[in-house]
């Protein structure tokens, strides 16, 4: 499928950058927006009815997609999906993951009984970051040696990072529509914070959703602030079609 350029010649005001979100959105929002020319890591957790796969496979999502998408598909995910993983089970590298750390990290997944319940006993309590934080603790727990792979892959819990793979996972399972998941029913929408990447940040700059230059946690909020303005309710939503605008080149200036 082709999808047209989008040329912005001069700064949009509020009301044509919300005509051209929305306009964008729903272009994306269908059912070919993920094939095989289109590919991405939610494929392949549509296929499993288990929150732990799609935290993996979000977790995991970063490099090269059709890399990804083949190391994914190189991992237990039935088995996972079961917590029952084969004792000779082999488990393979990925970018800055020995085999090692990956089976680390999915032991440990198994070990959880619910990430739903830790996420949002925290998140009621407090907010959605509180809600993140709560569920890397948990990952960290039942991890005897933290290497750094796997603190690059959990993350740190006090870092000012934009937490793009953990709020990419909520946007999955909370948000439904043709494109997510929406498994988690009881957290609302409108507390998701936008899943801030390299391509997100630099679409977001250049549409005016975001002034701040730096990558952080902050431009995030900032981000998800502007976009609340278009729709308080969801707006996350607009997530999904940023970044396929700027994975596929589309915004010309």
């Amino acid at each position: 499928m082709e999808y047209d350029k989008i040329n912005i010649k001069t700064q949009l005001n509020k009301t044509q950058l919300h005509k051209l979100l929305e306009e964008q959105y729903k272009i994306f929002n269908n059912k070919h927006s993920i094939s095989e020319s289109l590919p991405d890591p939610l494929g392949v957790a549509r296929e499993f009815s288990s929150d732990k796969v799609a935290l993996f496979c979000a977790l995991f999502a970063y490099g090269n997609v059709r890399a990804i998408l083949k190391f994914l598909k190189s991992s237990p995910l039935t088995e996972l999906q079961n917590n029952k993983i084969d004792k000779n089970q082999q488990y393979k590298v990925y970018r800055f993951q020995t085999a090692n750390d990956v089976e680390i990290f999915i032991k440990a997944l198994c070990k959880i009984d619910n990430l739903h319940d830790i996420f949002y006993k925290a998140y009621k309590k407090d907010s959605t970051l509180s809600g993140i934080k709560a569920m890397q603790e948990a990952i960290y727990k039942n991890i005897s040696i933290q290497s750094d792979g796997l603190k690059f892959l959990i993350g740190n819990t006090d870092s000012s990072s934009p937490l793009k793979r953990w709020n990419m996972f909520l946007r999955w399972l909370v948000r439904n529509d043709n494109v997510d998941l929406g498994r988690w029913s009881d957290v609302k929408k409108s507390d998701l914070i936008l899943p801030l990447d390299v391509h997100t940040f630099k679409i977001s700059q250049k549409l005016g959703i975001l002034k701040r230059k730096t990558y952080d946690i902050k431009a995030a909020l900032e981000a998800t602030n502007t976009l609340r303005e278009f729709d308080s309710n969801d707006p996350v939503k607009y997530d999904f079609a940023l970044y396929r605008i700027g994975q596929l080149g589309l915004l010309e200036s």
